[in-house]
């Protein structure tokens, strides 16, 4: 009985993961799946880039350098996180199935990707209006990079112009992972 009373006070004031701010407790399905999955619980204590994606742009190319990313720092705890949107010119046309091929197909994607999502401004998921709400900017074009801390709050942003080896684009995750 003790153990259990010893446990239940570490467990009410230890720090908890910062789920109570609700910006990662949403739940998204994966890419072309029936799974579903709480972003809160999946990446807890994981630094996270959030990138609204699509297949037929001209920043499309951006997949390998998101790959490259995730690859170099994923044991440090860098989680990029995919989210298909079809809100910029009709960009992103496919069904899941043919994006989640053309991903892994030609860019050789392994990191988590989402169902299709909308992103844009008036229409948005609640996830990306948070995302909004918290830097002051919708995305406003395929590729907009948003870089969440390990607490589970917003560091910063990043427009569809920034490179994913941008110097200032690593510069933060780097010091998001320290």
């Amino acid at each position: 009985m003790r153990q259990f009373f010893a446990l239940l006070i570490i467990l009410l004031i230890s720090p908890t993961f910062a789920c109570n701010s609700g910006l990662l407790d949403q739940n998204f399905r994966k890419l072309a799946s029936a799974e579903t999955v709480n972003l809160c619980e999946a990446y807890e204590g994981k630094v996270l880039l959030v990138v609204n994606t699509a297949s037929k742009c001209g920043y499309t190319p951006q997949y390998e350098g998101l790959e490259k990313l995730y690859a170099q720092y994923q044991k440090q705890g860098l989680v990029v996180l995919g989210f298909p949107s079809n809100d910029f010119l009709g960009q992103e046309p496919g069904t899941e199935a043919e994006i989640q091929d053309f991903c892994r197909l030609t860019y050789d994607v392994n990191f988590p990707m989402f169902e299709k999502t909308t992103v844009k401004q008036n229409n948005a998921h609640s996830f990306y209006a948070r995302l909004a709400e918290l830097s002051g900017t919708y995305p406003t074009w395929n590729f907009h990079k948003y870089l969440i801390g390990r607490d589970g709050e917003l560091i910063t942003q990043f427009s569809p112009h920034t490179a994913p080896f941008d110097a200032a684009l690593v510069a933060a995750i780097e010091q998001a992972l320290q």
